[in-house]
């Protein structure tokens, strides 16, 4: 049944597989594995007030195209968000009711994209759920913070929608008093479909150059050599005859084709099997510009 589904898609050009599942184990025999953790972050309101200010930040209500390429430009900064169709974000914004704030210095260009929903607490005033929390730079993610803390009078805490913050320290190193409650959600896992026609799409650090012979699992569970060449950007996976220095299985190859190891101690505790420590150390630090994240689920 899961090849019959996914046969449609390798059809149209698909080379990836994203799912989000609670039967985890079910996945990865089907060779589908999960490159990051996904969290909910619950903060009191008062906690927020007390560690950050909107500075001199200017707040505007909703939506614009300015910020909708904005978030665009951003969600390039990461591996994981996707390009929507160009009806996505307003339905989303329908569909889920949610109320949308602009952060701009006074004159310049929007810097900050926050949504919210709302629904009524059960004893007394509300509660507040962030859906998008899109910030260019510190400075912005620090308003954008600092403005959710002073919902405090209607509010007493304020929650991310699982995937909702980004994985950057702006939070932990801003409050006052770490009082943070963090719940894992289903996380989302990735499967290749087409291994050297995802290699030549993924996108390279310009400024690496590198050869490292691997071995990867196939669909029957035997292993194929490949050599992996990364140059000027573009990188591409042969068949080849030497001895692979780094043996992947399928599961393996999507975590570090998203980034989700982001040391070669880490990728060592997950199981991967290297007979050359350099060039594991390489092969992890070809995909760890940019960190996994995936902020919108279905």
């Amino acid at each position: 049944m899961t090849a019959a589904r996914l046969h449609p898609l390798i059809e149209r050009g698909a080379v990836l597989s994203a799912i989000t599942t609670s039967s985890t184990g079910y996945a990865r025999r089907l060779g589908w594995e999960a490159p990051t953790d996904v969290l909910a972050w619950e903060v009191a309101t008062d906690d927020l007030k007390r560690s950050y200010i909107v500075a001199d930040f200017e707040v505007e209500h909703g939506l614009t195209d300015e910020v909708e390429t904005l978030q665009r430009d951003l969600a390039r900064q990461w591996n994981g968000p996707i390009h929507r169709p160009a009806w996505w974000t307003r339905w989303k914004q329908a569909k889920s009711d949610l109320t949308t704030y602009r952060f701009a210095l006074p004159g310049h260009p929007t810097t900050g994209l926050l949504t919210l929903a709302t629904t009524r607490h059960e004893r007394h005033g509300m509660n507040l759920l962030v859906h998008d929390f899109w910030a260019a730079n510190q400075p912005t993610a620090a308003s954008m913070l600092g403005f959710l803390g002073r919902h405090n009078t209607r509010a007493s805490t304020i929650t991310f929608r699982r995937g909702a913050l980004p994985p950057y320290p702006t939070l932990l190193h801003g409050l006052r008093h770490h009082r943070t409650t963090v719940e894992a959600w289903h996380p989302w896992m990735l499967r290749i479909l087409d291994v050297p026609e995802a290699i030549r799409l993924r996108g390279w650090p310009s400024e690496l150059n590198t050869a490292v012979p691997v071995e990867i699992e196939n669909e029957t569970g035997s292993w194929d050599r490949w050599m992996l060449q990364v140059k000027d950007g573009a990188a591409e996976v042969a068949p080849s005859s030497m001895e692979g220095q780094v043996a992947l299985t399928r599961r393996q190859l999507a975590v570090w084709y998203a980034g989700g190891y982001r040391s070669a101690t880490s990728a060592r505790m997950a199981g991967v099997h290297a007979i050359s420590e350099e060039a594991l150390t390489i092969l992890v630090r070809s995909t760890t510009d940019l960190e996994p994240w995936l902020p919108d689920h279905f």
